[in-house]
């Protein structure tokens, strides 16, 4: 797509009050603003999804007691967090209300101090899951629908999966991220409807196949990038089947696999790659996208229309700005984990559920019409979890708005001009480290402290030292390596192999990982490019492009038609 295509016209370039780095304002942008009633924002778009993605750790478990009943629970608040924590079952029960919790707010204090106060009173549920359709998946988390699951995110309708994020519809898969349909695959990266296959990236309709990139409907091949339609092929060139098992053979040795990927990731540079990954869009910037119509600067995401600085949107999503995970939702700004019916909602975290008209709320379901809420179900004209009738709602939401606006001299306190700002890192129930900002923006301990924001320290306990040496190949793996400490060789956490895994591990051939799950899930995410687009021209035939790939890389890049013919 050229970047004509895109009609917006800068009205003012403004410096980011965080990084100090210039961002600009365009036509279109003031458009949105003006449709829901927004000032400008003050941040870049980068310190803005910062800012929302500290609101969400999904990946760290621990165990705790639930604060209503005292049973032992799973949840991705730490046993010492300051935050109270019901059960799911609990707190969708009949026995919770969280009006129990409310307040009248203070006209002569900031509004994200009190709603601080507020988030840390009223309860939220142990996890984000479709619980009561789980099956044996308790450690899972932004997860549903899944059966026989452990430690996979953000996932759903899975089957027999370890160690997934962003999985879809898979049965009988490790180490997948952002997949759909895959079955009996490992370390497999945006990939689609592919079997029994290994270290796959951007591939569909493969199978039997080991390290390929950008293939289609290709079978026992090893080692090849940007073929389609391809069976028995070695390094692109054709081979006999007898040549493809004696190297299949080779894969569960540790030592010949890290020197095959180190080989194939110098041999894929050769090839071309395509400007943007993504299929049936119109008028889009960004990366994976799919059936995206009029979307700017987003990424990861399906059937987004009319969208900006979105990601990790799904399901129809239209009219958004400024959205992380946000799905089945319209007219939703500066907010984060939104779905299901959502509508007209700003600045407001994980509300799902048909919730309508909501400003600074958090984890609300099925609520209309509410102000600075935490934990609210079926509720309407609340504002700090305390009922008003519609009347008193209406002109106490604008008084508070208005007190917002206002400058530290009027007297409110050190927060200036609170409204239109996403709340801040401060106020997240998460420590930075434990949240999804470690991933996609990572700070070492010392500028998270200086920053103001939470930092939770590991438990020592969870870097003991490794006593076991594993052995470089699968079948010299005894069953009882299950009952060894491992330790991470890049973070030196301790991590186990249970039977399962030994079981996929023993039947793919594969060796046993050396790092722990996390450390190979960023492995995977440093394949992909940062969000970030540069001005480029087309390799081949010139034309202009929009593209994360920075101009210094080493790849070939080309523009989608280009990228079509150049594949064999």
């Amino acid at each position: 797509m050229s970047t004509s295509d895109i009609n917006e016209q800068t009205i003012e370039t403004r410096t980011c009050k965080k990084c100090a780095k210039s961002f600009d304002i365009t036509d279109l942008d003031q458009k949105y603003y003006d449709k829901m009633d927004v000032p400008r924002p003050t941040l870049c778009p980068t310190c803005r999804s910062q800012r929302r993605t500290l609101q969400t750790n999904q990946y760290n478990l621990f165990k705790r007691k639930c604060d209503a009943t005292g049973e032992e629970i799973i949840t991705n608040f730490p046993p010492d967090s300051e935050y109270k924590v019901y059960s799911q079952e609990y707190w969708y029960g009949d026995k919770y209300d969280g009006t129990k919790f409310g307040r009248d707010f203070d006209f002569n204090r900031p509004f994200f101090e009190q709603f601080d106060e507020l988030s840390k009173e009223a309860p939220r549920p142990a996890l984000f899951t479709d619980f009561i359709r789980n099956q044996n998946s308790d450690y899972t988390n932004f997860a549903g629908k899944n059966k026989n699951c452990y430690l996979i995110f953000d996932s759903d309708e899975n089957q027999d999966c370890l160690y997934c994020f962003g999985t879809n519809s898979t049965r009988s898969c490790l180490d997948q991220d952002r997949v759909q349909q895959m079955e009996l695959s490992y370390e497999c990266l945006d990939s689609k409807n592919c079997y029994n296959c290994s270290y796959l990236y951007d591939c569909e309709n493969c199978s039997d196949s080991v390290l390929l990139k950008n293939c289609i409907g290709v079978k026992h091949s090893i080692f090849c990038s940007n073929i389609k339609n391809k069976e028995y092929h070695v390094f692109n060139e054709p081979v006999s089947k007898e040549r493809y098992e004696e190297i299949m053979k080779e894969f569960g040795s540790y030592k010949y696999l890290q020197h095959k990927i180190g080989e194939f990731n110098k041999f894929r540079l050769k090839f071309p790659q395509k400007y943007m990954r993504g299929f049936q869009n119109e008028n889009c910037t960004g990366n994976y996208l799919v059936q995206c119509k009029n979307a700017i600067m987003c990424f990861d995401s399906l059937k987004v229309w009319d969208g900006k600085y979105c990601d990790r949107t799904f399901i129809s999503g239209k009219d958004l700005m400024d959205c992380t995970e946000v799905g089945e939702s319209q007219l939703v700004y500066e907010s984060n984990v939104i779905a299901f019916s959502g509508y007209n909602i700003r600045f407001s975290n994980n509300c799902v559920n048909s919730c309508h008209d909501l400003d600074y709320c958090e984890f609300c379901s099925h609520c209309e019409k509410c102000f600075g809420c935490v934990g609210l179900k079926k509720k309407k004209f609340c504002i700090f979890n305390k009922q008003y009738t519609e009347e008193q709602y209406n002109e106490l939401k604008q008084r508070i708005i208005e007190h917002m606006r206002a400058p530290a001299s009027a007297g409110v306190g050190k927060k200036t001009q609170e409204w239109g700002e996403f709340f801040p890192g401060w106020t997240s129930p998460h420590a930075y480290n434990l949240s999804l900002a470690m991933i996609y923006f990572p700070l070492e301990k010392e500028e998270i402290l200086k920053s103001g924001f939470k930092y939770h320290e590991p438990d020592k306990r969870e870097y003991l030292k490794q006593t076991y040496t594993i052995p470089d190949h699968i079948k010299d793996v005894p069953d009882t390596i299950v009952d060894e400490i491992l330790a991470c060789e890049i973070c030196g956490k301790n991590y186990k192999i249970n039977d399962r895994e030994l079981k996929f591990y023993h039947r793919q051939n594969l060796p046993i990982p050396k790092e722990c799950f996390i450390c190979r899930h960023l492995r995977r995410l440093r394949m992909k490019n940062p969000r970030v687009l540069y001005d480029r021209n087309c390799e081949k035939c010139h034309a202009e492009i929009k593209t994360t790939f920075a101009p210094d890389r080493p790849e070939i890049i080309y523009c989608e038609d280009c990228y079509q013919q150049s594949l064999t």
